[in-house]
């Protein structure tokens, strides 16, 4: 099949672990449709997000770019306008690049009005995609409307956030939403994007779909909500890294939003309340895998499934508790690593790639794969090797970066660890046996043997014997930011 006749279909998860796909939570829900996919395409076992959290993981998807050149390092921080992206590189080879759900990029001040009322949200779609389904995080209005067509009495005053969405018809946490499964924002998203690509099928089409689930507020619709048995779940991993991070992280309560009413203080969870958040956690990951498998259904009913270039991913994992943190903000690498699973034309059935894989990489391999050109500037370079049934080399890395400050509110961090904004962050160099943690502002590093710890438990960076791989590591990360630094223009000499 030619480049220019091959579907695209390019789904992202957000918050969904690597290992609930495959790994220690695996097989504690049923997810058929990943499952499928594993034994039909190409997975990565080591795929690492360039960054955390949602934002700056997305504008890195789309332009391929480290954080530490595009520099939307926050949720709401823009993306410059001169970066080239996914959609805008489509867009040269023809293509419309749709958007099913939310982009979270924030848009450039300086291609805009204060008054443009695109100033007033950073979850605008990536430059060069076209929105189709409006479920945007903080205003949901497409998905808004489908309830109250739907009959539903909407929480007052009027919804305008994801979070009031989002409270359970009862007070446990395992208790359902107060909409129905086939009404969920999962089923909703799933219904919009095979309604309006089936009105396209006849031609070529090129689709992002982004489900915000398994993303908290925790919350599911019966019987998602308990398809999992919370007390057959095991129990996070202890905590064992003592660190000033960890210090700073647990200095003020942080995770207001894990479910609807909770204060934010995870260090106070009853271990009954951590298997239950994990339990719907794992029911929502399984109400997307069903949704999933109604798309593969329709790409085959439809004769479709053979021209389709198809990607499930995620942004970003989730700690659910591990070590006794929740979310992404975190160095560790069950925030950072995400399933990543290809189909379709030109990539090998069954194949899983083992060594580290950096999300830069997927803006590119996207272009390479539908016949366009990689700009310079991108950072990663196209899977298709790995795409075929290669392996990563010894030299294979990921660089993943986190931003811990604020300009205008100072975060936790800023003020637990006396740092401005600019010093308040770190880098994460994963190579095939080792993680380094190296954070700004003069603060010790972390370091982990991946071989041996592959969960990032037992920090070794106090050994004195570790001084040399730290010191080997900390050097091919200043090497790689040094190589990779905003390449645009450095091709070109003027006058030469």
């Amino acid at each position: 099949m030619t480049a220019d006749r091959l579907n695209l279909l390019f789904i992202t998860i957000d918050q969904l672990r690597a290992d609930v796909v495959a790994g220690a939570l695996h097989g504690h829900v049923p997810t058929p449709a990943l499952d499928r996919l594993r034994a039909e395409g190409t997975s990565f076992a080591d795929a690492i997000t360039a960054a955390v959290p949602c934002g700056p993981a997305r504008a890195s998807l789309m332009t391929g770019l480290h954080a530490f050149n595009h520099r939307a390092i926050r949720n709401g921080t823009p993306l410059a306008r001169q970066h080239a992206t996914l959609g805008t590189e489509l867009r040269k080879l023809g293509r419309e690049p749709l958007l099913f759900g939310y982009g979270d990029i924030g848009p450039d001040p300086s291609a805009h009005h204060p008054a443009d009322p695109d100033m007033a949200t950073y979850e605008l779609p990536a430059p060069g995609f076209r929105e189709i389904v409006q479920m945007r995080f903080e205003s949901p209005l497409d998905w808004i409307g489908h309830l109250r067509r739907r009959g539903y009495a909407l929480p007052e005053p009027q919804p305008d956030r994801w979070y009031d969405l989002n409270k359970p018809s009862g007070p446990a946490i395992t208790d359902p939403a107060f909409y129905a499964a086939e009404d969920s924002d999962t089923a909703f998203l799933a219904d919009r994007l095979m309604d309006h690509l089936d009105a396209r099928r006849d031609g070529v089409w090129t689709a992002h779909a982004t489900f915000i689930r398994p993303h908290p507020p925790l919350v599911a619709p019966h019987p998602w909500n308990r398809i999992c048995d919370p007390a057959t779940l095991p129990m996070p991993l202890p905590s064992s890294v003592a660190h000033p991070f960890r210090d700073a992280w647990f200095s003020q309560p942080a995770v207001r939003g894990l479910w609807h009413g909770f204060d934010g203080d995870v260090s106070r969870l009853a271990p009954d309340q951590i298997a239950a958040l994990r339990a719907v956690y794992l029911g929502l990951v399984a109400e997307v895998d069903h949704h999933l498998g109604r798309i593969l259904a329709w790409l085959d009913d439809r004769g479709l499934a053979d021209r389709t270039l198809l990607i499930v991913m995620a942004d970003h994992g989730e700690m659910l508790g591990d070590q006794g943190y929740w979310g992404k903000d975190t160095p560790f690498v069950q925030a950072h690593r995400v399933p990543m699973i290809w189909r379709g034309p030109g990539v090998a059935a069954g194949h899983v790639v083992q060594g580290p894989v950096c999300t830069t990489a997927v803006a590119p391999t996207l272009l390479a794969a539908l016949g366009g050109t990689v700009p310079p500037a991108m950072d990663g370079a196209p899977l298709q090797p790995l795409l075929a049934g290669g392996q990563t080399g010894a030299d294979a890395f990921a660089l993943t970066e986190l931003d811990l400050g604020h300009p205008a509110k100072p975060t936790r961090f800023q003020t637990a660890l006396g740092l401005s904004p600019h010093r308040a962050n770190l880098a994460v160099w994963r190579n095939a046996r080792w993680t380094l943690v190296h954070l700004n502002g003069g603060l010790p590093p972390l370091l982990f043997d991946r071989a041996a710890d592959p969960q990032e438990t037992r920090d070794l960076a106090a050994d004195p014997a570790a001084a040399t791989t730290i010191a080997a590591l900390r050097s091919a990360m200043l090497d790689h930011r040094m190589t990779r630094a905003d390449r645009r223009l450095t091709g070109h000499s003027i006058g030469a």
